[in-house]
């Protein structure tokens, strides 16, 4: 519930009251009509196709407690509370820091190039107390404040991830979740095309650190060379990575995870992880100097490391059968997030060959042809023996195959497969190439083995 009353949700809104409901606040925010329910607050957005705020009289004929809509949507309206601002998205976010300050909780904001989910991710199962953290890719103007209004009463942190496409969006997403410790997993050639350079991109992520309160701190990586002109008025600065202050000592992979001994400002500690990749012993040590930040010991946060659970989507695994591994890792894709793909599928021990299959990295400007050709000549790198490129722009990866479409690409794998394969599938989100995991499994047969899921890996990017 959110634990605000009316006219304090109006106030902190910059609201107008044009009809009241019940005197307690809202169980929860929403911004589909559809899913409004009774108790909860109908948040009408225009979008591109429709303006939600048309649809407030629905929501509030199922039974919602109110409505915040635009003043064109406000007049006539009633059964509920009716909250009229001139802009609601901005409004729900007003709302929602009303709410964190309400919470008294702390908060962890995170962003990056890539990893910032699975940071996050990290950041959720390590953590110690009542952690609420952002569902899956909620890291936008509007999947923020929706995360923040969904946390209930008695969190102790918040983890929220913060994404960007332009100047100023991080420090709108910042300015509603105030954030106590700041983490930066690192600064790519993502969203170049959008922002020019690499230096422009560091200057955007480094929005988040502009108001950290006093007492507060930043987690960046060591090599952050784009950050540093960034860091010198950050209240407290902790780095991860090789030679910095929460670092990996050692390492040794078994069976779906890791064991690593992990050097922190607070001692060492040795940490027992379900999953056992490079990049993401890196987003763990994120997480880690994020605990440290916020005073949680080492020993507290490697208790909580084996129930650390990733979004789906990034590095699932499923066993196909016959020894056959598909690395599901679809979410999105860069030119470091497609390397550091390839660099665990080139580690894995596999009795069969390595196949890629790999769709268009999105956003990457003029240069897009020559990263796809680095990506691809790195795929041979890592001991790819076929690569399937999916849509037009995987042509520069210098593919094996190359197919129109994901359903495509499944059916030209399935025939293919042999025992002890092991298969990556990754592309930016636009190519949909979670289409091919969930195809495939219905159109092999490996030995009459029924597929089933594994283990996740995780990675955004």
């Amino acid at each position: 519930m959110i634990d605000l009353s009316p006219q304090r949700i109006a106030d902190a809104a910059g609201a107008q009251i044009t009809s009241k409901g019940e005197s307690a606040g809202p169980e929860r925010a929403v911004i589909d009509s559809r899913a409004a329910a009774a108790g909860d607050l109908f948040v009408g957005l225009p979008g591109e196709h429709a303006d939600g705020g048309a649809f407030a009289a629905a929501a509030l004929d199922a039974g919602a407690w109110g409505v915040l809509v635009a003043p064109t949507h406000a007049d006539g309206l009633e059964g509920g509370w009716v909250l009229s601002a001139p802009d609601p998205l901005a409004a729900m976010g007003l709302i929602a820091r009303e709410w964190r300050r309400e919470l008294g909780a702390r908060v962890v904001g995170v962003t990056g190039s890539v990893g910032k989910t699975s940071v996050k991710d990290i950041c959720a199962g390590l953590l110690p107390g009542s952690v609420h953290a952002s569902p899956e890719n909620f890291n936008t103007e509007i999947g923020l404040p929706l995360t923040v209004l969904d946390a209930p009463a008695g969190t102790d942190l918040l983890v929220l991830e913060m994404a960007m496409r332009g100047p100023g969006q991080i420090a709108e997403l910042a300015a509603i979740a105030e954030p106590d410790v700041a983490v930066i997993t690192n600064v790519g050639p993502v969203h170049i095309e959008l922002l020019g350079s690499v230096e422009a991109i560091a200057a955007v992520k480094a929005e988040i650190l502009a108001d950290l309160p006093q007492g507060g701190a930043a987690v960046v990586p060591v090599d952050a060379a784009e950050l540093e002109p960034h860091l010198d008025a950050v209240p407290r600065l902790i780095r991860f990575g090789e030679g910095g202050d929460v670092r990996l000592l050692e390492a040794a992979l078994g069976d779906g995870g890791a064991e690593a001994l992990i050097a922190t400002p607070d001692g060492e500690q040795r940490f027992s992880f379900p999953f056992g990749e490079g990049y993401n012993l890196t987003n763990a040590l994120a997480a880690i100097a994020a605990g440290i930040a916020l005073g949680a010991s080492p020993a507290e946060m490697s208790d909580r490391a084996p129930s650390i659970r990733f979004s789906r989507l990034r590095g699932e695994r499923l066993e196909l059968g016959d020894g056959v591994v598909l690395v599901n890792d679809c979410y999105n894709a860069n030119p470091v997030s497609m390397r550091a793909a390839l660099d665990h599928l080139g580690s894995l021990a596999v009795d069969g060959r390595r196949i890629a299959v790999l769709g268009e990295m999105a956003e990457l400007g003029h240069e897009g042809p020559d990263h796809h050709r680095d990506v691809g000549a790195h795929a041979r790198e890592a001991g790819v023996e076929l690569l399937v490129g999916v849509g037009e722009p995987a042509r520069d990866y210098a593919p094996d195959q190359l197919v129109a479409d994901p359903t495509e690409a499944a059916e030209l794998l399935a025939p293919l497969l042999g025992h002890g394969d092991a298969v990556l599938v990754k592309g930016s989100r636009s190519a949909g190439l979670e289409l091919v995991a969930e195809t495939l499994p219905s159109l092999i047969d490996l030995g009459g083995a029924a597929p089933g899921r594994a283990s996740g890996g995780g990675r955004d990017g």
